[in-house]
């Protein structure tokens, strides 16, 4: 069971890394300040919860990842594309946001399927917690944007 919660961390560290470097890269691709703000602030959450993950995996002796997925680099081209094209649109980024919330609160959806030792699987249910509201910050803020317009 150990390398299988290894395994489950180790793809959670590379999905909130993913997501820690997507809203440092939302967060260049907004003239709002205040939506800045909160991209910078969930960046540092997410950072936060990497470093958290990296210290379970390391107490199991394991190798952790340091690094995100091909996938999430793709995903912030993307972001960096969209701000571009949309001249730095709010809702627009919100959107590229949200898309990438529900692929971190899948991510923790699955991982707690699995059979995870006990302090892993309340480590991730935590996480998991903030995930949600994470999520449905961004989705708010994106419908509240994309009213605005």
């Amino acid at each position: 069971m150990s390398e299988q919660s290894i395994s489950v961390l180790n793809n959670l560290i590379q999905v909130n890394k993913d997501t820690e470097e997507g809203f440092r890269t939302a967060a260049e691709n907004v003239e709002d300040t205040n939506l800045k703000k909160i991209f910078l602030t969930k960046a540092n959450t997410y950072q936060l919860a990497v470093t958290s993950l990296q210290g379970h995996v390391a107490k199991m002796d394991g190798e952790y990842e340091e690094n995100g997925t091909l996938l999430g680099s793709i995903h912030r081209g993307w972001i960096n594309i969209k701000g571009a094209l949309t001249g730095k649109d709010s809702h627009a980024i919100l959107v590229e946001c949200e898309k990438g919330e529900d692929i971190v609160k899948a991510a923790y959806a699955k991982a707690l399927e699995q059979n995870l030792q006990q302090n892993v699987r309340s480590l991730i249910q935590g996480q998991y917690e903030t995930v949600i509201k994470d999520h449905d910050q961004i989705r708010d803020l994106r419908d509240n944007y994309g009213t605005s317009i």
